[in-house]
């Protein structure tokens, strides 16, 4: 069973659109806050730090898609459940369960990479492979 962590969230007036339904692109950025926070709660540090350490910027997403069972509304309170549900060499697929009080509102997933800045042009990223001290601490 994989380590799966479950991130709060409370649906404000802004995040609907005008039918007071939550607008899909918000889905796409809480199950992005939640990877970042399944990461924090497996003890691996912020990406700042771990730029200076070594390199790695954050995971940016190179694939998403989610499916959308039931509407959400403002002042909801939903949960994200996130996990990694597969370890590539370079990259990850994160799974996402939006929930509410037990009932599915959605379920997405993501295909991730451990980037750093490019040797040869820092405008730009570079995938490195799976750092194997932060996928133990995510297992």
């Amino acid at each position: 069973m994989p380590r799966v962590h479950i991130h709060p969230v409370h649906v404000e007036f802004g995040d609907c659109d005008p039918a007071q339904i939550a607008y899909f692109p918000n889905f796409f950025r809480w199950y992005d806050a939640a990877s970042r926070h399944f990461f924090e709660s497996c003890g691996v540090p912020p990406w700042r730090e771990l730029e200076r350490s070594v390199g790695i910027i954050g995971t940016p997403v190179v694939e998403a898609n989610s499916t959308f069972v039931r509407p959400t509304s403002y002042g909801d309170s939903v949960e994200v459940h996130t996990w990694v549900d597969e370890w590539r060499e370079k990259s990850f697929v994160m799974k996402y369960r939006l929930m509410r009080g037990g009932v599915l509102l959605a379920e997405g997933r993501d295909v991730r990479i451990f980037a750093i800045r490019h040797p040869d042009d820092p405008s730009r990223i570079k995938a490195v492979p799976v750092p194997e001290d932060i996928r133990r601490l995510c297992e």
